[in-house]
């Protein structure tokens, strides 16, 4: 079966009442106790397969789950044990999942692990461990059935434990909208925030030593050839879900690698793209959106500034002779401001909404252009694309006469055309426009330095208000800037020459 939720996680001052919440009326709790198996080469997590035995009411059971189409939604398979002594616990066995999805992709996992013998049963052996005391109910929401379990208790793996206190909405029946709106209401009544790490994920990390997953990178959208409206921005809108909402997830759990927050920020850019770009495909979509969007992308962006400051471009000016600058504000403080901004209410309710645009019927993004024609999805992307592409070059060739504004906008409306492309190519073939995109590159590349720059320049000048020496870099950079703008014209030049992927042949 394919198991849709979502799983918050719940701040210590709000335990007690979210607890109290869920225990009401015809309510259930119950200890749970289980086991996470996988092969000794890690065969099942390399594919993100769970298989776990667990004690349910007096009940074994083993279940194996396996990653959905979206980071909330799950494959799961469920196979009730015969009883054992007591003191003892069932040997788990793949072959229990046979002939169902998730059996499908156990079996993926050991073919690419080598586990090449179909008649023989791996060795499994256990990793880690939960030990949780759930409170669970069901309730109406509309016409939504969903289950609420609140779970208390934590994941332990050898010596190593971290405690768990999270709320899981699952849907049981009805529609995914009328769920998720209540847990909209949930999340705003006791300050609750999205996540999307499994109870699986966190022992797998606690087996590892490891305090935070790593940061996720966009993927392409499963586009097929013929896509039409609707199917072309849902499948772009999962894409940027899938990179989102992992990252989104380590920094509200305190990561403070900012490579989760830049991988966050690309996910929101990609997304306003598709947002601005794509808008007739979802005429539904809520224009309160993109505000929260920009304003969690410049908050998120502003500690990685300064971070750049500091770890690239000080030390950078430093071996040509700039002294020391004080900046002030301690490196530590980049991480907890992004972790607010993440469970922000804000942007917690767009992300709410964004899946409920993503799991929902197609209603939920309204009449597509044309309904589901490819033909004309085809051609509004193809004007999209030669409108962006012709701004570009057109004001590249003036790039040294335009003010850091507008030279800051070529540079945005360059990353809107990757990411288009990028969205869009299996619609006029993944080569042709792999070899426009790679073009791309050293134009992004030096707009990029060129951007890091003049935002350093005014870091800097910032700086020189409480201290002198900052204007040592102020006066480098800003000599060095016209010949910055000569080479990112140059760069735009060369782009010119790329053949535009899109045009009909």
């Amino acid at each position: 079966m394919k198991e849709f939720e979502l799983k918050f996680q719940v701040d210590a001052t709000s335990r007690a009442a979210v607890e109290a919440a869920v225990g009401r009326g015809r309510s259930h709790r119950a200890r749970l106790r289980a086991r996470y198996y996988d092969t000794e080469d890690g065969a099942l997590a390399a594919r993100h397969v769970v298989l776990r035995v667990r004690k349910e009411d007096g009940a074994w059971i083993q279940t194996a789950k396996a990653p959905g189409e979206l980071p909330v939604e799950r494959l799961e398979h469920n196979v009730e044990l015969a009883p054992v002594r007591a003191g003892q616990q069932p040997a788990p066995r793949i072959d229990r999942h046979h002939g169902t999805p998730v059996g499908e992709r156990i079996a993926e996992a050991l073919r690419e692990a080598g586990h090449t013998d179909a008649g023989a049963e791996p060795v499994l052996v256990p990793l880690y461990g939960t030990d949780v005391w759930r409170t669970m109910r069901e309730m109406r929401s509309g016409d939504a059935l969903v289950e609420l379990a609140f779970d208390l208790g934590e994941v332990h793996s050898g010596e190593r434990a971290q405690p768990l206190c999270e709320l899981e909405i699952e849907l049981k029946h009805g529609s995914a909208s009328a769920m998720l709106e209540l847990a909209r209401r949930w999340r705003g009544r006791y300050g609750l925030w999205l996540d999307t790490v499994s109870k699986s994920a966190r022992g797998e990390r606690l087996a590892r030593g490891e305090a935070f997953g790593p940061p996720v990178k966009a993927s392409a959208p499963r586009l097929a050839e013929g896509a039409g409206g609707t199917q072309i921005f849902r499948a772009v809108l999962d894409s940027c879900l899938a990179q989102m909402l992992p990252n989104a997830s380590e920094i509200a759990a305190g990561s403070p690698d900012p490579e989760h927050v830049h991988q966050l920020r690309v996910g929101i850019r990609r997304l306003r793209t598709a947002l601005r770009e794509l808008a007739e495909l979802a005429p539904a979509i809520d224009p309160g959106w993109e505000p929260v969007l920009a304003d969690a992308f410049h908050a998120l962006g502003q500690p990685r500034d300064r971070m750049n400051l500091q770890q690239a471009m000080q030390p950078r000016l430093e071996a040509l002779g700039a002294p020391p600058v004080d900046f002030g504000v301690p490196d530590a403080a980049g991480a907890s401001d992004a972790r607010a901004v993440v469970r922000g209410a804000a942007l917690q309710d767009v992300l709410l909404q964004l899946i409920v645009a993503s799991v929902a019927d197609g209603t939920a993004l309204g009449t597509p252009l044309a309904t589901e024609a490819a033909g004309p999805a085809r051609k509004l992307i193809r004007a999209r694309l030669a409108r962006l592409h012709h701004q570009v070059l057109r004001d590249g060739r003036r790039f040294e006469d335009l003010d850091s504004e507008a030279q800051h906008r070529v540079r945005k409306r360059l990353k809107r055309l990757r990411y288009l492309g990028e969205f869009v190519a299996p619609l006029f073939g993944r080569r042709a426009a792999q070899r426009f995109i790679e073009a791309l590159e050293p134009v992004q590349d030096a707009l990029g330095e060129h951007n890091d720059a003049a935002m350093a320049m005014s870091l800097y000048r910032d700086i020189a208000s409480t201290d002198g020496a900052a204007w040592f870099a102020v006066g480098w950079l800003s000599a060095s800037h016209p010949a910055s703008a000569a080479r990112c014209r140059k760069a735009l030049e060369r782009m010119a020459e790329a053949r535009p992927f899109w045009n009909k042949r």
